[in-house]
């Protein structure tokens, strides 16, 4: 089952045109800087903005084509604001019970107690939302949005109005749902972080229209994105945790192209890891160097070279055994070293995080 959309909506200076095919499970990002048009995308889907013409169906369950249009309030959609939008007058309880008035019995396919356990909010049932923390107020939103049993879950960037210490607050209970619950997300941010921890699939959103849609590790490494000139361009790595160094507190994970070795994270050897590079950390060489304090050299390919809008930069795509990173480098090094399409390097990895 997959998720298509096609929406054109024109306002006074800006246009959404787009039209997606995306996957109906896990959680789809949409990225793009303010004014790409992501959370108008977002309205769309919801229902809240009605694109003439336009088109949207869950698998063979259509929302919206020439002949029809299912207003919001009949949408199976859990929706969470930036600001979280609860009554003040009522209790968390009040607030999550508020949408099971619409759900019959039958047709509740998360029940409340799951949605209160999966965003640990038990504890807060009797408060009313000025006595919360603004990361305990989105997860009761999470929580309220869960609980009326949705198709799919629209997150209006949830993080954006937290501080940091908030944002560490609730991720855990985000990526919880990523791995416990069955229902297609879709999350609007503009966080490179937010994205390489939570995102199955990426949607690059930039003046209205899809830039680039895929797998996130298959768009992460394109060299053509927007913002790729910033410090948090880089790629995603699915891997399993394989080896534990106890004495150094170090964690070998194992990936197709290789092993890389990372901070100790805990994780039970066996597990499944996401791994973050940024090219930033990513240096190149043409023979193995031994003497050097890097702990992760990998063999592998150059595949393209871009240019950047600095003519002392430019980026490099590199593939590791069938995985593809970034390397930033200077142009002088590019041409010292003879770098092209097919020239044969190592790989030398001076950081990777454990996002997952």
């Amino acid at each position: 089952m997959s998720i298509a959309a096609r929406f054109r909506v024109d306002y006074a200076g800006f246009s959404l045109d787009v039209e997606l095919s995306l996957p109906a499970t896990g959680v789809t990002a949409l990225f793009g800087p303010s004014g790409s048009g992501k959370t108008t995308l977002l309205r769309c889907v919801a229902g809240f903005e009605r694109a003439p013409g336009g088109f949207l169906a869950l698998g063979d369950e259509v929302w919206q084509d020439q002949t029809r249009f299912v207003p919001t309030h009949r949408r199976p959609i859990g929706y969470v604001f930036q600001d979280a939008a609860l009554f003040p007058h009522l209790t968390v309880q009040g607030n999550l019970e508020f949408g099971l008035k619409r759900i019959p019995a039958t047709e509740r396919r998360v029940s409340l107690e799951q949605a209160i356990t999966l965003l640990g909010i038990g504890h807060l049932l009797a408060r009313k939302p000025d006595r919360l923390s603004g990361g305990e107020r989105q997860r009761v939103a999470i929580a309220r949005a869960l609980a009326v049993s949705p198709r799919i879950l629209l997150l209006d960037e949830p993080l954006a109005a937290l501080d940091v210490a908030r944002k560490r607050e609730i991720l855990p209970y985000l990526e919880q749902l990523h791995e416990t619950l069955q229902i297609p997300v879709l999350y609007v941010t503009h966080s490179p972080d937010e994205v390489a921890r939570f995102a199955d699939h990426l949607v690059v959103l930039e003046q209205g229209q899809v830039f680039a849609s895929g797998p996130i590790a298959e768009v992460m490494s394109r060299l053509d994105l927007p913002g790729r000139e910033d410090d948090d361009a880089g790629v995603v790595i699915e891997a399993t945790a394989a080896v534990r160094d106890a004495d150094w507190h170090l964690l070998q994970a194992a990936f197709p192209g290789g092993n890389l070795w990372a901070q100790d994270n805990g994780a039970a050897i066996g597990r499944r890891l996401r791994l973050r590079v940024q090219a930033r950390d990513v240096s190149l060489a043409l023979t193995h160097c031994e003497d050097v304090s890097i702990l992760n050299l990998l063999p592998g390919t150059v595949t393209a070279i871009a240019e950047s809008s600095h003519p002392a930069a430019r980026l490099a795509q590199i593939d590791i055994g069938g995985t593809l990173l970034l390397a930033r480098l200077t142009a002088r090094s590019v041409h010292a070293l003879d770098l092209g399409p097919g020239k044969k390097v190592w790989a030398q990895i001076k950081s990777v995080a454990i996002i997952d």
